[in-house]
């Protein structure tokens, strides 16, 4: 338990930058129409599933249609 306590001043933080990318991530899917690569169902899938900022990061480097 010692140890747990040990990293949360690491683990919080973390906890909260993987939260509002994930936030932010389904808020742009949800407000945009058009993607480079697949619908808006898989990437709601593949954000959702892959929270653990894999999933984000994979839709901002091929999913968002740049402008």
């Amino acid at each position: 338990m010692e140890k747990i306590i040990e990293f949360l001043p690491f683990i919080i933080p973390l906890a909260i930058v993987q939260f509002a990318l994930l936030c932010y991530t389904l808020y742009h899917i949800l407000t945009h129409k058009t993607y480079k690569r697949g619908t808006r169902t898989l990437w709601l899938v593949v954000a959702i599933i892959g929270m653990e900022f894999i999933g984000p990061i994979l839709y901002f480097l091929f999913g968002k249609e740049d402008i």
